[in-house]
């Protein structure tokens, strides 16, 4: 009988141990996936509201020469509770890792959503960048868009982020007026090498990205094609 209940309590031990450690993870996972559910609430809840506003939307005010990809931030306050239940469990605002924007806002107020984890990247360099006391360009890898001098920093090695699109990590290059950028041409290239889309040079392709996957290209800089139909920067005033 003692052992029969001894064997009952350490089952039952372990079950909640092994809880214990799956639930982190769980709520990990949680607030790291674009889940299409959250994004569906939210777009419904967006379109609620700007159906009984009069055409407004809950969005927060940014200046105006902010980058397009984190321009419309959603303001949360103005739709949780009347409009959605929550706030979805991977938006920044509740411990996740992303923002919830709006694209379009003109004709389409569409929700799509930033990777956080890349900003966080981006505000190290410019700390560090704040630090060093120089502006750390290196070979130019475009017009006015060059690769970044670790060593200068006092890196050992070049930092990358994890592609929202694929498994590559990507690297960061530095633009002639001295901000970071995220260097998504692994992925613009793997589009156009393997969906053959029809786009023309001169055209920013960056909607390859946006168009077809809910997390947008942020801190980026614009591309377009060469010749070959290779991902290249875009000149300046094209």
């Amino acid at each position: 009988m003692f052992r029969k209940r001894f064997a009952v309590m350490s089952m039952l031990f372990f079950t909640i141990i092994l809880s214990g450690c799956m639930y982190p993870k769980d709520e990990k996972v949680t607030r790291e996936n674009p889940y299409e559910d959250q994004l569906e609430s939210v777009q419904k809840a967006v379109d609620a509201f700007k159906e009984n506003s009069g055409g407004l939307l809950p969005i927060k005010t940014r200046e105006q020469e902010t980058d397009q990809y984190i321009k419309y931030p959603i303001e949360f306050s103005q739709i949780v509770p009347a409009y959605t239940e929550k706030i979805p469990s991977n938006a920044y605002e509740v411990g996740g890792i992303f923002q919830y924007v709006l694209m379009d806002v003109e004709e389409n107020p569409t929700v799509k959503l930033v990777d956080l984890r890349i900003a966080e990247r981006i505000r190290e360099l410019n700390i560090r960048k704040t630090v060093n006391g120089s502006v750390p360009f290196k070979d130019p890898v475009g017009e006015a868009v060059f690769e970044i001098d670790y060593e200068k920093m006092g890196f050992k090695e070049p930092i990358k982020v994890e592609s929202p699109y694929s498994d590559a990590l990507l690297p960061i290059v530095i633009g002639g007026d001295g901000n970071f950028y995220v260097d998504y041409s692994i992925d613009l290239n793997r589009i156009l090498q393997e969906e053959k889309p029809s786009v023309e040079q001169g055209e920013d392709i960056r909607h390859l990205l946006s168009d077809e996957y809910p997390i947008l290209p942020a801190y980026s800089l614009p591309y377009t094609v060469n010749e070959k139909n290779e991902p290249i920067f875009m000149k300046k005033g094209k």
